[in-house]
Formats: structure tokens, sequence, C-alpha cells
């Protein structure tokens, strides 16, 4: 079995745009309005949120996903590859295995669509810079 080699740096930008896409994608700019009624949560929860713990906790989550998508994709991948991996991960596992989950919760569509499509985004560009830098 022959052992699989990181492009660090490439890694490291992935969980960033992963990072920063979230950022913009809960922000008032796009959803973070219909998110948080969707999601039950309160103006006091959105607003005075323990940020250093969820910060810190997404920031590996992401470094974990960037690892991961790296070793599947592989090192002689391409951009091209990358963006299909990404697109194909984000969408063929993480949003159907939330899908799955917020059916049996009885969460609501809109949710699945924003949080499943914000997954799909953030991994399609993880693919893509893992992909165009190996």
């Amino acid at each position: 079995m022959g052992s699989i080699q990181f492009h660090y740096p490439a890694v490291l930008l992935a969980a960033l745009s992963g990072f920063l896409i979230g950022g913009l994608w809960y922000s008032p700019l796009l959803f973070a309005r219909v998110w948080q009624r969707e999601a039950g949560l309160s103006d006091d929860q959105v607003t005075h949120p323990p940020v250093g713990r969820i910060f810190a906790l997404s920031a590996v989550a992401q470094l974990v996903m960037a690892f991961n998508l790296a070793a599947f994709i592989g090192a002689r991948a391409s951009l091209g590859f990358g963006l299909f991996a990404g697109f194909a991960t984000g969408l063929g596992w993480v949003a159907m295995s939330l899908g799955v989950i917020y059916l049996f919760e009885q969460r609501s569509l809109r949710l699945w669509l924003i949080n499943g499509g914000y997954q799909v985004v953030a991994y399609t560009a993880m693919g893509g810079i893992l992909g165009a830098w190996t």
C-alpha cells in the first residue's frame, strides 16, 4: 500500500476556502435570515454565540474535510477532476447524508437546500483548489 502525499499549502487553502464560503453563505448577503428561521435559532443565539469555540472547531473540521478530500482526489489530479470530485462529494455524500437526517428529524426542505447547497459549493471549491494545485 502506497503512502498518501499531501500538498499542505493546497490543503490549507482548501480548508480556508470552505471557511470563507461558509462565512459568505450564512451572512446577511445570502441566507442568514432564512437559515436562522429554518434552523429555529433566536436572535440572541445568532448575535451572541460562543465565537471562539465555534470558529476553532469549525477550522479543525474544515482541515479534516480538506485532508480527507485531498486523500480521495490523490496527488495526480487535475482541476477538472478536482472540481468533479468535490462536487460529487458535496452532493452525493454530504448533502444526501444531511437529507436522510433531515427527513427523520422532519426539518424543512429549505434548510436542507441551504445547508446542503453550502456543502456542494464548498466541496466543489475545495476540490478545484486541490486538483489544480497537485
